[in-house]
């Protein structure tokens, strides 16, 4: 049965792909606004009032800035009021940071680098016995000179988030839970050919599971790619049409 789920999930980020794909199964970060930064908010699983709590700024969509919520694991276990929203990794993003997990809610702000000349895409399918085909690919810019994209090797990541409303849940601010999360490394020698007459590009297709609890519906894709340095050269998140 899973290997069936994989089989169709992966289907699913095809059709995603495909241009006479059904408007409900594209969803992709074709035609949405390039971010310019990654906004990260860390909570405790212990801290049930943070879940809640207005008082931690966050930018407004029209500000470009992705935003996204990391529920971080306790000592207390599946015993934290959050505990099913928790992943592990939060403590991998924490450490990636240099942060300590906290004790109530940490907010770490990325740049994008705009001067960074390349193409970030981010794609999912429709979801399957609690799978989802999803794909990411990088590709420099045609249009101008290549400068920071041209130094491989690039850390790759995708996160699987999960929107909920103000007003919705508990929160009265909107969240983008971090449900899943992937990352990678991309070698000069993995680059790959597109269609003729279109740029070399990195990529990955995979599925992802959606965790038990999480709300198909309201799950979107979120990607970025660093260079050497740490630096974010690119990022991208989906939107279903």
């Amino acid at each position: 049965m899973k290997n069936i789920a994989l089989t169709l999930a992966s289907l699913s980020l095809a059709l995603a792909h495909a241009p006479q794909a059904l408007a409900q199964t594209h969803c992709s970060s074709d035609g949405a606004p390039k971010p310019v930064a990654l906004f990260e908010r860390f909570i405790s699983a212990d801290c049930e009032a943070c879940w809640g709590d207005a008082a931690t700024p966050a930018p407004s969509a029209k500000a470009g800035a992705v935003v996204l919520d990391w529920i971080a694991p306790s000592a207390a276990g599946d015993d934290a009021p959050l505990s099913a929203a928790a992943t592990t990794d939060a403590l991998s993003r924490l450490q990636a940071l240099g942060r300590k997990p906290p004790s109530l809610t940490d907010v770490h702000v990325s740049p994008v680098d705009a001067d960074a000349h390349g193409r970030l895409r981010v794609a999912h399918g429709v979801a399957f016995n609690d799978y989802v085909g999803v794909g990411i690919n990088f590709a420099p810019s045609a249009a101008k000179p290549q400068r920071k994209v041209a130094a491989a090797p690039f850390a790759f990541h995708l996160l699987l988030v999960e929107a909920i409303a103000a007003g919705t849940d508990g929160t009265v601010v909107p969240r983008h839970v971090v449900r899943n999360a992937f990352e990678g490394e991309w070698l000069p020698a993995q680059r790959q050919a597109r269609t003729p007459g279109k740029p070399w590009a990195w990529m990955e297709t995979r599925s992802m599971r959606i965790p038990e609890g999480a709300r198909a519906e309201r799950l979107h894709l979120v990607g970025w790619v660093q260079d050497a340095s740490g630096q974010i050269v690119a990022a991208a998140q989906s939107v279903c049409r």
